[in-house]
C-alpha cells in the first residue's frame, strides 16, 4: 500500500480518497491518503515529507527545495517526455510549468488555482473590475478584506505588482520589484489591510471565505485564493460569487498562481499500476468529471471552460479562468518558502505601523536577497 500525503480540505481530500477507493478506477486499492492543516502545506519542509511519504501534494514553490534535497522523482524520468508535453497542451495557465525547475518537472497538476476576487453578491451588486473600483468601495465604507494572514500577505502584494505590470524577480531574479512599482502596490494593499475588519485579518483563505459566507462583515476580498466549494450554500453559509481579480486600465487581471501537484518521492519505485492511477487522475474523463463532482478544482483548462460544470458551480470557472491563464508563477529557489513566510510578516507589521512604503520595501528587498543566497532560481 503506498502512503500519500495531501491537505485538510474538501478540495484537497476528497477526489483523491474516493479515487483510491472506487474499484472502477485503474489502479485503486493501492493508495492510503493521510491529510496535513493548510498551513503545513504551505511551509513544511519537502525532504521530512518525502521521507515519509510516497505520493505527496505540494505548492510549485517547494520544488527549488525539493531538488536541492533530491527528494523526487523528476516525472520525465517516470512518465517520458511526450506525456508531459502532452498535458502542458491542456493544463490551464502555468499550472503544470510552475513544477519545471531546473530542465524537469517534479510534479503533474492535480489542481488549479490562482488569486482571484470574492464576493457577497448581496452586498456588492455591480462587480468591480479595476483596482480604483475596489478602493473606491472601500471610501464608500463597505467592508473589503485583503488576505495577509500566513504567507498571504506577501503574496497578494505579489499579484498587485505583477497586475501593474512588473512581476516580480522575473526581468533581474536579483530584485523583487522596482521602488516605483512596490510603492504602488504596498499603498494600494495597506490602504485595504488597514480598512479591513479587524477578525479577517488572521484568517487564511479558507477562514476568510467561510466567515464572509457566514457573515456580513466582509462583502468583498479582491485578492484570496479560489475555492470553488464556496460557490455553493451549505450549512447556514451563503454562496460567494468569484470573478476575475481587479486590473489597472489596459492590464490583465493577475493573481499569484497557486494549486497543487501530486509528486512522487525518491522513497518510491511506482508500479504500472500507480503510475495508471496517476495518469487517470490527469486525463480528461476525471478533470472533467469525477474531481469536480468530489469538490476538486481540476487543472485541465477544458474542464475550467466546460458549461456543465460552470453551471453547477456559479460560473466559478469561466468567471476567473482569465485570471489563472495570466496568473504569476512565484520563484522557486531552494531558500524560498522561508521568505516568503518572512516577508509576509514584514508586511503585516509595516501595516500595522503605517511606515513608509521606501522602508517596507527595503526590507523586502533584504530578505529577498538573504533567501537568495541559499538557492538557485
Amino acid at each position: 500500500m503506498w502512503k500519500g500525503l495531501t491537505w485538510d480540505h474538501p478540495r484537497g481530500f476528497n477526489a483523491l480518497d474516493a479515487a483510491s477507493r472506487d474499484t472502477n478506477v485503474p489502479g485503486s486499492g493501492t493508495i492510503a491518503w493521510d491529510v496535513q492543516p493548510l498551513e503545513g502545506f504551505e511551509s513544511a519542509p519537502i525532504a521530512d515529507l518525502c521521507a515519509r511519504y510516497d505520493l505527496v501534494v505540494l505548492d510549485h514553490p517547494h520544488v527549488g527545495e525539493a531538488v536541492e534535497a533530491d527528494c523526487l522523482h523528476a516525472m520525465e524520468d517516470i512518465f517520458g517526455d511526450e506525456l508531459i508535453a502532452e498535458l502542458e497542451a491542456v493544463s490551464i495557465g502555468p499550472s503544470l510549468s510552475s513544477y519545471r525547475f531546473a530542465g524537469k518537472h517534479w510534479a503533474l497538476p492535480l489542481d488549479a488555482a490562482t488569486q482571484v476576487m470574492a464576493l457577497r453578491p448581496d452586498l456588492v451588486p455591480e462587480v468591480p473590475v479595476e483596482w480604483d473600483d475596489v478602493l473606491g468601495l472601500v471610501d464608500a465604507g463597505i467592508p473589503v478584506a485583503a488576505s495577509i494572514a500566513g504567507p498571504h500577505a506577501v503574496l497578494s502584494f505579489f499579484s498587485f505588482c505583477a497586475a501593474l505590470g512588473e512581476p516580480p524577480a522575473v526581468a533581474d531574479p536579483d530584485v523583487l520589484v522596482a521602488s516605483d512599482t512596490g510603492a504602488r502596490a504596498y499603498e494600494i494593499l495597506s490602504k485595504i489591510a488597514r480598512a479591513m475588519p479587524e477578525k479577517a485579518k488572521p484568517l487564511n483563505p479558507i477562514g476568510l471565505l467561510d466567515l464572509m459566507g457566514r457573515e456580513d462583515g466582509v462583502a468583498l476580498c479582491p485578492l484570496v485564493y479560489g475555492y470553488v466549494n464556496y460557490s455553493k450554500p451549505s450549512q447556514g453559509r451563503k454562496p460567494l460569487r468569484f470573478h476575475n481579480a481587479p486590473r489597472v486600465p489596459g492590464g490583465n487581471p493577475v493573481g499569484t498562481l497557486g494549486g497543487t501537484g501530486i509528486a512522487i518521492s525518491r522513497r518510491c519505485t511506482p508500479d504500472a499500476a500507480l503510475k495508471e492511477h496517476i495518469l487517470w487522475l490527469m486525463a480528461k474523463a476525471a478533470q472533467s468529471g469525477f474531481i469536480p463532482a468530489h469538490d476538486g478544482q481540476p487543472s485541465r483548462r477544458e474542464a475550467w471552460l466546460d458549461p456543465k460544470i460552470n453551471a453547477e458551480w456559479g460560473d466559478f470557472y469561466v468567471n476567473t479562468a482569465e485570471t489563472l491563464e495570466h496568473s504569476y508563477v512565484r520563484p522557486r529557489h531552494s531558500g524560498y518558502i522561508a521568505f516568503q513566510t518572512a516577508a509576509s510578516a514584514a508586511l503585516r507589521d509595516a501595516f500595522e505601523k503605517d511606515t513608509p512604503a521606501h522602508e517596507a520595501l527595503a526590507r523586502l528587498q533584504q530578505l529577498y536577497s538573504e533567501s537568495r543566497k541559499g538557492g538557485e532560481r
